[in-house]
C-alpha cells in the first residue's frame, strides 16, 4: 500500500559507489528502485556512475536521496547533512594487515616505508589502515590491487611487503598454507547500508526501511545480497555509524564541518 503522506511529485534518486559495470549496476539496483516505487507510491530512480570522482561530486552536491554504501560515507552524510541509516548488511567489517611469516615487522608502526598492497582510496579497508598513521607522510607506499586475494598473493610472492585484507577472507585463504601472519587487526565496523537524506520525510524513511527488511525487500535485493554473500538486510541505527567520518580525512573534499557550521 502506498504511503499516504509521501510527497506527490518528487522523484527520489537511488545511488551507489561505482563498483559495477552499467549493466551490473542496473541488474542489482533497478529491481530495488522499482520495488521501493511500488511499496511507497513514491517514484525511485537508480542513478549509475562509472567513476569515483563523479560519485564524490554527486555526494557533495546532494544529488542522492537514498544510497547504499559504506560506513565512512554514511557517517559523513549523517554529520554533514543529517542522513539516517535504514537497513544494513549483517555482520561487522574487520580488516587486517599481513606480512610474510619471516618478516621482522611486529605491528603496524613497523611498516612505515613498506610497499602495501591494497585497494585505492576511498576503499574502506584502505581508509581504515591509513587512518592508523597520523602523519600521512609516514604511511606505507600503497600499491593498488583489484582484489583482496591479489593482495594476499603479492605478499606471499614478495611483490609487496605488506597487504590489506578482510579478516574472514584472510582466515579462509591462510588456513591451509599459513604463508603469512597478521600484524594488525582493525576494530569492527558496521557493515554497508542503505541510508536516506533530508528530502525523504521521516515517515517515508520508516516505510522504506520496513520494506527493505521485509521478505519482499529481500527478494528485490537478492542480487545485491548475493554479491556480498548475505541472506537478508537487518536494521541499522544512526548511533552505530556516528563518528566514522574522520576515516575520510585524507580523501579530497570530505571536510568534517557539519551543515550547521557552514
Amino acid at each position: 500500500m502506498a504511503l499516504a503522506s509521501a510527497p506527490a511529485c518528487a522523484t527520489l534518486i537511488l545511488g551507489a559507489p561505482p563498483r559495477e559495470s552499467r549493466a551490473q549496476g542496473d541488474a542489482v539496483y533497478e529491481p530495488i528502485a522499482q520495488f521501493l516505487t511500488r511499496v511507497t507510491g513514491q517514484k525511485v530512480v537508480y542513478h549509475y556512475v562509472d567513476n569515483w570522482l563523479s560519485y564524490q561530486s554527486d555526494l557533495f552536491n546532494g544529488k542522492y536521496d537514498i544510497v547504499f554504501d559504506g560506513p565512512a560515507f554514511i557517517s559523513w552524510r549523517i554529520a554533514k547533512f543529517g542522513w539516517s541509516p535504514l537497513a544494513k548488511l549483517p555482520g561487522k567489517l574487520k580488516f587486517v594487515v599481513i606480512v610474510q611469516k619471516n618478516n621482522s615487522a611486529q605491528n603496524i608502526n613497523d611498516i612505515v616505508g613498506y610497499t602495501l598492497c591494497g585497494f585505492p582510496p576511498p576503499n574502506l579497508a584502505t581508509l581504515v589502515i591509513q587512518f592508523q598513521f597520523k602523519n600521512p607522510s609516514r604511511q606505507p607506499s600503497l600499491q593498488a590491487v583489484r582484489t583482496f586475494s591479489q593482495a594476499y598473493h603479492r605478499v606471499v610472492t614478495g611483490r609487496c611487503q605488506a597487504g590489506i585484507m578482510q579478516l574472514k577472507l584472510f582466515q579462509h585463504m591462510n588456513a591451509q598454507t599459513h604463508a603469512v601472519r597478521v600484524i594488525f587487526t582493525s576494530k569492527p565496523l558496521p557493515n554497508q547500508a542503505f541510508s536516506a537524506g533530508p528530502r525523504v520525510p521521516p515517515a517515508l524513511r520508516a516505510r522504506i526501511a520496513e520494506s527493505l527488511l521485509s521478505p519482499q525487500g529481500t527478494a528485490a535485493a537478492h542480487k545485491l545480497l548475493a554479491e556480498f554473500k548475505a541472506s537478508r538486510l537487518v536494521p541499522a541505527t544512526t548511533q552505530e555509524y556516528s563518528g566514522l567520518a574522520p576515516l575520510l580525512r585524507n580523501v579530497w573534499g570530505f571536510g568534517l564541518q557539519t551543515a550547521s557550521s557552514q
